[in-house]
């Protein structure tokens, strides 16, 4: 296309109009892979720099170029390929401006005397020592000039010492996650085993990694991000201010507005999460035709999982199959079928197209397993220690605006969660909300056990938890999760074991505007507080491990309920 003909295009797409926008005319691309440096104080092939930079992005072919931050100034920034059992070495840099090009909210925590653009990457799904977690309150500056009061290291460190998954990496910096990821800092860390070699699974140009998200713009082609409140929410009486959640009206996949893919007649992969900010997906192929799941947030499943539709909620991920053998010279659409995050559009409602017009490049010789991963690791609820109901709660902060809590505290209250290192809990997510959360626990994988209905007025009036009976997962949410659908009017538990490390992590829900406005709470992983014997009375919970600082612990609470064969019931 010469340059005359570009113009020209740019001159009738208005960006800021989904109706404009041509559809599938930009190639889906698979995200660059990260090289390891050289580096004499790491094994060879572990060191990896990611720079945290703003650069120029084009969404479409017919917009022009928008102002983004990625890592290495990509969107999505570099996959990481990490080996189970094998550390990876990352050292995240900040070479951003100081000035942020989206609207900050100097009323939220940190954000009012701290500087105005902070970063700190989280690699979400990682079993991780709790300095490398990306600790909100681990931010940094340009340069390391201003560090957070839980900034420890410069090179986080990744032991790997847990099964291959799709994971990913994104800025979690203090107030700032929704407009930081929003900006582009995200990427896919993607963790392999030699069992998933042993699978032969689709690979190589075979599988696609591929992050969702929806994205709006303003004429110029620019990210627009709303200055405060949107309908049916009233305004805040401060500019700008914190949203309950934005809603983009286009949708990307590895930054491009609705791509399509080309094909051939054969098996792909596909390692799909929803890195929106808000908005969630269910998917669904056009032609009907089945997905075949191995894979969640933890990993893969014990077996194939043949489903014709998907609900992933931000952060989710999903491990996919789709067989084009039988469509040779069709194209489907992957759609989007949820209605819960918002009224569908035509436009909301499409994600990408695939074009089965590619010749068959070889045999294809990957398979879909009967069994992928043996059973071995279940987690028993006989086995757990701790039981917490946990309230997500709404209420209105200073400025009446609507705010969303956890266990009916704001971020900076005390830790209540304590959890001791090899211990079992089951979490129960009472969720007294008009909206559903994905509540993500850092450094574990749990599995849903099932959701109750409840009677939300009774419980918010009076007290009471009155359930009704346990509905099982859904097909599609069996395996190992980190992330976990609070529905509305549902108690969801959840079960996980707690190993390997200890310190100061978080759970928080991933609707990042929630996020960033208080529905977020600490998590002290303790050393030990289950003694073999019952304790006596006047006995407290032993010593927080932390690595610089120790201090004794709170006793328990009434909201914590410890049962099995050594403790002895608390109503």
């Amino acid at each position: 296309m010469d340059k005359s003909t570009m113009m020209s295009k740019e001159r009738t797409v208005n960006p800021a109009n989904p109706e404009t926008i041509p559809k599938f005319v930009d190639r889906l691309r698979k995200p660059k892979v990260a090289q390891p440096k050289q580096n004499p104080d790491y094994p060879d092939h572990s060191y990896f720099e990611l720079e945290m930079k703003e650069a120029k992005h084009r969404f479409h072919r017919d917009f022009p170029y928008t102002r983004i931050w990625g890592y290495n100034g990509l969107i999505p920034g570099p996959t990481i390929e990490a080996r189970k059992d094998k550390s990876t070495f990352i050292k995240y840099m900040n070479k951003l401006p100081k000035k942020h090009f989206l609207p900050v909210d100097r009323t939220l925590h940190t954000a009012n005397d701290s500087p105005e653009v902070r970063t700190v990457t989280h690699v979400h799904g990682a079993n991780v020592f709790w300095e490398s977690d990306g600790h909100p309150e681990s931010w940094y500056t340009q340069d390391y000039k201003y560090v957070g009061p839980k900034f420890r290291r410069k090179v986080h460190e990744y032991t790997n010492h847990q099964p291959a998954a799709t994971l990913w990496y994104h800025d979690h910096a203090m107030a700032l996650t929704r407009l930081n990821v929003y900006a582009g800092l995200v990427g896919f860390y993607l963790l392999r085993d030699n069992l998933e070699k042993r699978l032969q699974l689709p690979a190589g140009k075979y599988e696609m990694p591929m992050i969702i998200q929806d994205k709006s713009f303003n004429e110029d082609g620019s990210l627009f991000y709303p200055l405060g409140p949107e309908p049916p929410f009233p305004p805040a009486p401060v500019t700008p201010s914190i949203t309950v959640g934005h809603l983009g009206n286009t949708i990307t996949v590895n930054g491009k507005v609705w791509p399509y893919m080309q094909v051939e007649p054969r098996k792909y992969r596909f390692r799909i999460l929803n890195g929106s900010n808000r908005r969630g997906y269910i998917l669904r192929l056009s032609n009907n035709q089945t997905f075949i799941q191995i894979g969640t947030d933890g990993g893969f499943l014990t077996n194939p999982n043949p489903v014709q539709t998907i609900e992933l909620f931000p952060a989710e991920r999903t491990d996919l199959i789709i067989d084009f053998a039988d469509i040779k010279g069709q194209t489907i659409t992957l759609m989007n079928d949820d209605t819960e995050t918002a009224d569908p559009n035509e436009h909301t409602s499409v994600i990408m197209q695939f074009q089965v017009s590619l010749p068959l490049d070889g045999k294809d010789n990957s398979v879909i397993p009967e069994e992928l991963a043996p059973r071995g690791m279940e987690l028993h609820e006989h086995h757990a220690h701790v039981k917490r109901d946990l309230p997500l709660t709404a209420t209105n902060d200073e400025y009446g605006r609507l705010m969303l809590m956890q266990n009916n505290r704001m971020y900076h209250d005390p830790c209540t969660e304590k959890p001791a290192l090899d211990s079992i809990e089951i979490w129960n997510f009472i969720n007294t909300t008009p909206v559903s959360h994905p509540m993500h626990i850092h450094l574990i994988q749990g599995k849903i056990l099932g959701r109750r209905p409840f009677d939300v007025d009774k419980y918010l009036n009076e007290g009471i938890l009155e359930m009704g009976p346990m509905e099982l997962p859904r097909d599609y949410e069996t395996g190992f999760k980190d992330v976990f659908k609070a529905d509305i009017g549902y108690v969801t538990s959840v079960i996980m074991h707690w190993k390997d490390f200890t310190g100061h992590y978080i759970w928080h829900c991933h609707l990042l505007e929630h996020e960033d406005h208080d529905m977020m709470r600490p998590i002290t992983v303790i050393k030990d507080s289950h003694p073999i014997q019952l304790p006596h009375s006047d006995e407290t919970i032993d010593e927080v491990i932390d690595e610089e600082e120790s201090h004794k612990t709170e006793p328990a609470t009434g909201e914590i309920k410890y049962f099995g064969n050594f403790w002895r019931p608390m109503d």
